[in-house]
Order: structure tokens, then C-alpha cells, then sequence
């Protein structure tokens, strides 16, 4: 979902991946192998350059999208698969695997006002779902006016931008605006790609935010990364506490901690209206998959390591890439979730308390 707003970052990391292709060849059985979503890859780019500096233990990651990745693992072809849409409980069963979350982004709405400062102004979910289903159509709209006292709000055509292709940004988005929404949910719905009733779109959310720069009147959605890098005017969005917050990694990271991760089956939990005051309603996480039975418990072993050092490691490397590490409380339950379920073929546990990386 989120590959195209870090653009100029990710392509810093071409050398580190090129290094992770040819050391794999030299290095092959101290070689971990994993393969999925766009979203996780740079910043599992750089934690395996870290790794492999620290340890020995190279990472080869295959970027080709969420689908290819389910499809890797369910084929056994690489040690774990990557996707940014969770896979429900009875798939996980299924299947034999074991699903985890690793790193969040968050989604924000743009608007392009002149006058409005980013984080003035103020909207509410369902707002933000009458603007897409072209119900409201003015920025000087009662509802809208009514949520921004004082503000100066023109009688401008709203233009509500969208994205052109499937995504997964999209699917977070709709899946918030579904949630906060029946008739959105109706009409609309939830998907990497639906029907939108009006507006313009735009590939990518280099689309999304050039549509929005250009075009006076314009509301659009991009993650939090790409909006922060190109100084565009980001809204607040009223949560399911009732408070209005601005889009930064404390509220992404309060809608992952406020979320009810223990009672989530398989870790299958979308972030979008979580509960709590802090939290930013539209946000999302990534997540890994790998197999409860393992026939190589030893290379099992290693890709847990491996992200094990990430959740304790790897804080400052997500942060300067804009990515939102997850909280102690939820890697806490992940790796109760790894010492209960992923076992050798003598039923034995793949990874112990012994082995967290402190």
C-alpha cells in the first residue's frame, strides 16, 4: 500500500537489496527467505542490512505484493510470506500458519484550502464518507462549518480525489469510512478498488496528492508518510472517543495499543476506529505468516530472531523511514502467540523466553 510515498527513501535502499541478493547466493544456508507486501519492504530492507552487519544472518525479501506473498508461503517456497490484509482465523487453520503484525502506517485526508493551515481543520468520519458519496458537496457546508467555528471556510466546490489503482490505502480507507458509514458501507463498501460516485483519481499517491496540490478544493487521502514529506495540508479526524487528534506516530501508535489485540484470533485485526482518546481512526498495520509446524525448526528459529531483534532493534531504522513501530504490549503477545503455536515435528516449541533479544 503505502510503497510509492517514500520514494526518494526507498530508493536509497536499492543498494542494500542488491547487497541482500548477492550475499544470499555466497551465504544461502545462513540465509533467511520471505516474500509479500510492498508496503513492509524498505524498511525489512534495511533491518536485514543491520542484521546480517550484526549477526552473520542475511534476509532476502521478495517485494511482489500482499497476494504473491499469501501465495509463497501457502507453497512452501519461502521461510515466511508478508501482507497488509490480514487473513482471518479459519484461513490461518487452514492453511497451518500463523499470522503476526510488525509494523504500522497510518491514512490521512489532504485538502487543498488556501488559508487552512495543516491540522485546522476538522472533520468527522461520516463528514469525510457524505464528501466520497457526493452528498456533501461545498467546503461552506452546515456540517462541515458547524464541526470548524472560526474557520473561513469558502463556498468551494469540493473535488474529492481517489485512487485510480487497487491498494491497499484504499482498502484502510473504505474500511474506516465503512465502519463510521452504513450507507457508505452500501454504496461503496470495502475493497482495494471500488466504485466511487464522483471525483477524480489518481495512480498512486503520487496521483492522489498531485490531483490534490493542482486542484483548488480538493480532499484526497495518502498515507501519513507522503503528506508529511510534501508539506500538504493533512486534517484532524474526530475518533470513537469523540476527540478530535491530529495524524503523528503517537496516534497511530495509540490506536494500536488501544486495540484489542488479545481477543483478535490470529492477530486478524484491522487498527481503523479503534477506542481511546489518542487514537488516529485510520490506521494499519502489516503483518508476517509462517507455518505452526515447521520441518526446519533451525531456519524457523532464525526468521524469529530475525524479527525478534526487529521489535527490539529496530525502532530508530522504522522511525527514520516514517514507518510506526509497534507497541511492547502487543510484541509481548506476539511472542507468547510464537512460544504456544510454532512447533518443531516433535511438537516441541521453535522459539522460547530464553531467546528474546533484550
Amino acid at each position: 500500500m503505502f510503497l510509492t510515498s517514500r520514494s526518494l527513501k526507498r530508493a536509497a535502499l536499492a543498494g542494500a537489496v542488491a547487497f541482500g541478493l548477492t550475499t544470499s547466493l555466497a551465504h544461502a544456508a545462513r540465509t533467511i527467505t520471505g516474500a509479500g507486501a510492498t508496503f513492509p519492504y524498505p524498511i525489512y530492507a534495511k533491518w536485514a542490512e543491520a542484521y546480517k552487519t550484526k549477526t552473520g544472518i542475511g534476509m532476502n525479501y521478495q517485494s511482489i505484493g500482499s497476494g504473491g506473498g499469501i501465495k509463497q508461503i501457502k507453497s512452501n517456497t519461502v521461510d515466511f510470506g508478508a501482507s497488509d490484509k490480514p487473513l482471518s482465523i479459519e484461513e490461518l487453520n487452514e492453511s497451518g500458519l500463523v499470522q503476526f503484525p510488525m509494523v504500522m502506517g497510518g491514512v490521512v485526508p489532504v485538502v487543498n484550502l488556501p488559508g487552512i493551515k495543516s491540522g485546522e481543520l476538522k472533520l468527522t468520519g461520516s463528514v469525510v464518507a457524505d464528501i466520497y458519496l457526493g452528498k456533501i458537496t461545498v467546503w461552506n457546508d452546515p456540517a462541515i462549518a458547524k464541526l470548524n467555528p472560526g474557520v473561513d471556510l469558502p463556498e468551494q466546490k469540493i473535488i474529492a480525489v481517489s485512487r485510480a489503482d487497487g491498494s491497499g490505502t484504499t482498502f484502510i480507507f473504505t474500511h474506516y469510512l465503512s465502519k463510521v458509514s452504513t450507507e457508505f458501507k452500501e454504496k461503496i463498501g470495502n475493497n482495494t478498488s471500488v466504485s466511487w460516485p464522483s471525483g477524480v483519481g489518481g495512480k498512486g499517491n503520487e496521483g492522489v496528492a498531485s490531483y490534490v496540490q493542482r486542484l483548488k478544493g480538493a480532499i484526497g487521502y495518502v498515507e501519513y508518510a507522503y503528506a508529511l514529506q510534501n508539506k500538504m495540508t493533512a486534517t484532524q479526524l474526530q475518533n470513537q472517543a469523540g476527540k478530535f487528534v491530529k495524524p503523528d506516530s503517537e496516534s497511530f501508535q495509540a490506536a494500536a495499543a488501544n486495540a484489542d489485540w488479545a481477543k483478535a484470533p490470529g492477530f486478524n485485526l484491522m487498527l481503523t476506529d479503534q477506542p481511546g482518546e489518542k487514537s488516529w481512526p485510520i490506521t494499519g498495520a502489516t503483518f508476517i505468516l509462517v507455518y505452526k509446524k515447521q520441518e526446519n525448526p533451525e531456519t524457523a528459529r532464525e526468521v524469529l530472531k530475525f524479527f525478534d531483534w526487529a521489535y527490539h532493534h529496530g525502532d530508530k531504522l522504522a522511525d527514520a523511514l516514517d514507518y510506526v513501530p509497534m507497541p511492547a504490549s502487543v510484541v509481548k503477545l506476539v511472542q507468547e502467540a510464537w512460544k504456544n503455536e510454532i512447533k518443531d515435528g516433535s511438537a516441541k516449541p521453535v522459539w522460547t523466553d530464553a531467546m528474546v533479544k533484550k
